[in-house]
């Protein structure tokens, strides 16, 4: 009676712990593919459990032949199913060669059918166990069932030896894996009737959850407040001295001959300054109208400067949806600094907007000195844009740029819907 106590107090423990995880990993907004695999692995681990404590209840009261290799196999099949979800979660975490996982895999695969076929077989052979009486009896063959597990352990005991790229707790918490096991298997054949392998699973996930996917956690967090910080930095070099500077002799020259469009270009300028420091501290995507109100913005200051040699079109076809800070203003800045003031002249900046049923675009088009796309690289240091083209891409967004010299440039930026 003592065993059958131990037992289902251990499955009950183990799984409102496992339930605790799941509901972790749920709640978490961006989830890795090694998440993800962990995810599933623990799940699995709840349903392993809640069969198992349904074993225990119904044994006490109910058994037959039928009833006991029935469970049996279905529980040898679950252990091979558990350690192939380990295996696969293990493979998602460490990120091996496309060419070494696939070896992995094309072994790890034919065994798992190998060894599920063998369990099942054994229903008729009884080369693994059988039943007499409403009681489980092993065969001198009945390690062989676990075979499976064995060699996964095995394989990933190795991996975690070898793997160079394993910091120390990864290395306990995945070789404890492999150990705890192997020990709770002897234990449980000196102690015969005690879930002893079960225990040895609780506080392999429990040494697994936080040593490894939790620390990860913390590792990733801090990578990108790092990310955030190089980000903000960026966004002020944007805020350029030169430009401060010119957009203030600008207005000081308009106080005294048009103070009226003075007080309307330091409004401007306010405005601009204000929409660029707020987007430093803003991690959300903002409406396009703000945006292009920060553009029309920028536009005004420049043309205090250069007055007819800047003409903009604006062809708005849409605009309810959401762009990341400061992601099409740099573009319309490119096209009038490099595009169109570099000509004399000046020229035309047209910005549209268009969708379709899966995508939104926003399209920047200057007709000013152009580059050759084949010897220029539009994301260099001089334009600042490798930034940008991160963002845009972070938010399923890509940034596509045609341009011919001497004829003008056209950035198209496509963002999906959804």
């Amino acid at each position: 009676m003592g065993n059958i106590v131990f037992n289902e107090t251990i499955c009950i423990m183990g799984i409102l712990i496992f339930l605790i995880h799941i509901i972790n990993i749920v709640i978490k907004k961006n989830k890795r593919k090694d998440e993800k695999a962990l995810f599933g692995f623990i799940l699995f681990t709840i349903i392993h459990f809640s069969i198992y404590l349904m074993y225990t209840i119904i044994h006490l009261n109910y058994t037959s032949n039928p009833f006991i290799l029935f469970f049996y196999t279905t529980f040898y099949i679950m252990n091979n199913i558990e350690a192939f979800l380990f295996f696969i979660y293990m493979l998602c975490y460490i990120e091996l060669d496309k060419g070494i996982k696939y070896k992995l895999q094309f072994i790890s695969t034919p065994l798992f059918v190998l060894f599920n076929i063998l369990n099942i077989v054994n229903i008729f052979t009884g080369i693994f166990f059988t039943a007499d009486n409403g009681i489980y009896i092993r065969s001198k063959f009945m390690l062989l069932s676990q075979g499976y597990q064995f060699i996964i352990i095995v394989i990933i005991f190795f991996i975690t030896l070898l793997n160079k790229k394993f910091n120390i707790r990864e290395k306990i918490a995945f070789s404890l894996y492999t150990i705890l096991p192997l020990i709770a298997i002897i234990l449980q054949n000196i102690f015969r009737g005690y879930a002893i392998a079960y225990a040895s699973i609780i506080i392999s996930v429990e040494v697994l959850f936080f040593f490894v996917n939790v620390q990860k956690n913390i590792i990733i967090a801090y990578e990108e407040k790092k990310n955030r910080e190089a980000q903000i930095n960026i966004m002020l070099s944007q805020i350029q001295p030169h430009f401060i500077y010119n957009s203030l002799s600008s207005i000081s020259t308009l106080i005294e001959i048009e103070p009226l469009k003075a007080q309307k270009a330091l409004d401007d300028f306010t405005e601009y300054l204000r929409m660029n420091l707020s987007s430093l501290t803003n991690d959300t995507l903002i409406p396009f109208e703000y945006e292009l109100k920060h553009i029309k913005t920028f536009i005004e200051l420049e043309k205090i400067r250069f007055n007819d040699r800047i003409n903009v079109i604006f062809d708005i076809k849409v605009k309810d949806f959401s762009v990341s800070p400061l992601s099409i203003q740099p573009i319309v800045e490119n096209a009038i600094k490099h595009g169109i003031l570099k000509k004399i002249e000046g020229g035309t900046v047209i910005i549209k907007t268009s969708e379709d049923i899966n995508n939104y675009y926003i399209e920047v088009i200057d007709d000013g000195v152009g580059f050759d796309i084949n010897e220029v690289n539009y994301y260099d240091n001089h334009y600042g844009l490798n930034n940008l083209k991160y963002r845009i891409n972070n938010t399923n967004g890509k940034i596509d740029i045609k341009s011919e010299l001497n004829k003008g440039t056209d950035v198209l930026v496509t963002l999906m819907k959804g």
